[in-house]
């Protein structure tokens, strides 16, 4: 197996949370024909994976949620760049110093 990314990384995941035709019936036509689609930033929680695998990520604010690897150390966008590991870690950092909980904690 090819690894793309190990525990810890910065990664991307994406899933689908309502397929076409399960949308609100008070959504516009254009609306219920398409995907409900979501796309989540945080630390590969999995030991290892490739992209396209099933992962769990823990994001920022310490939820897990789980999607397809789509992507490793995503750009920021528009056109800010790749993110920088060692600033991803001051935020959570920071709240463990300050007593504002450990949920944040990177693998």
């Amino acid at each position: 197996m090819a690894r793309a990314a190990l525990a810890g990384n910065w990664v991307l995941v994406h899933r689908v949370v309502l397929p076409a035709g399960e949308r609100a019936p008070s959504a516009p036509p254009e609306t219920q024909a398409v995907p409900l689609e979501m796309r989540v930033k945080g630390f590969l929680v999995d030991a290892a994976a490739s992209l396209g695998d099933t992962v769990t990520v823990r994001t920022l604010s310490g939820r897990h949620v789980a999607g397809r690897l789509v992507a490793v150390n995503p750009p920021i966008p528009p056109t800010f760049g790749s993110p920088v590991p060692e600033l991803l870690d001051i935020g959570p950092e920071l709240r463990r110093r300050v007593g504002g909980g450990g949920k944040e904690e990177r693998p």
